[in-house]
């Protein structure tokens, strides 16, 4: 498909996809030199389980499965980050419940998308795509905080996926009707930017603080 033959709202999101696979493989690298993993593990689940669905259960329509697809290949990559890290990072002495507890939450993640879409009428998967990505910025500040450590982060993975992620809600607000007048959708919209927002600042100032250069570190 001709990119002219596009509608806008297919424009836009490709615009969020090349901003969210930058951020992917920026925390597949972040994580091969930290030797860790950089997107909070709940947040992976449901990213995971979000696009297992979608790419291959309930498939999108292109361009979008195209860029699921290829988010799915990059979690998976991220996946095993978190399952050769996290064991050490957790400092948990039974790897296999570490193991068990990423296969209860994946399954049970895969459920919740699934009959919540499915309560909701919500083909697209929009409701669930933004209320993990809520989730998600609210646990990488988290994160960010409980690890005391800039291990898998950086400046550039923050502001990626705040900028996919503005592109995305701008996509469904103005180029849709039946997101664009739904309460809960710019409620979404509106918490994740400040989430995101709130992570640039943070991770900054603690870049700073353990005197890091903030846009040295890729």
């Amino acid at each position: 498909m001709h990119i002219l033959d596009m509608t806008v709202f297919d424009q836009i999101m490709i615009g969020s996809g090349v901003c969210w696979t930058i951020t992917y493989l920026l925390i597949i690298r972040r994580g091969m030199f930290d030797m860790s993993y950089g997107m909070p593990a709940a947040a992976l689940f449901a990213n995971l389980a979000w696009e297992t669905i979608y790419s291959f259960v309930l498939p999108h329509s292109a361009p979008q499965l195209i860029v699921d697809r290829i988010w799915f290949g990059f979690d998976v990559l991220i996946l095993l980050q978190y399952l050769r890290f996290g064991p050490v990072i957790a400092r948990v002495r039974r790897t296999w419940a570490f193991y068990a507890q990423f296969l209860l939450g994946f399954s049970i993640t895969c459920l919740l998308i699934v009959f919540l879409s499915s309560a909701l009428k919500d083909q697209y998967g929009a409701y669930a795509a933004f209320g993990q990505n809520l989730m998600m910025s609210v646990l990488f500040i988290a994160m960010l905080r409980e690890r005391k450590s800039v291990g898998g982060q950086s400046m550039y993975i923050a502001l990626f996926k705040c900028l996919g992620t503005l592109l995305a809600s701008i996509a469904f607000y103005t180029q849709t009707k039946t997101y664009s007048h739904s309460a809960l959708m710019q409620l979404l919209f509106v918490a994740i930017f400040i989430y995101d927002a709130l992570y640039v600042i943070e991770l900054y100032k603690e870049l700073k603080a353990r005197k890091i250069k903030p846009f040295k570190r890729f």
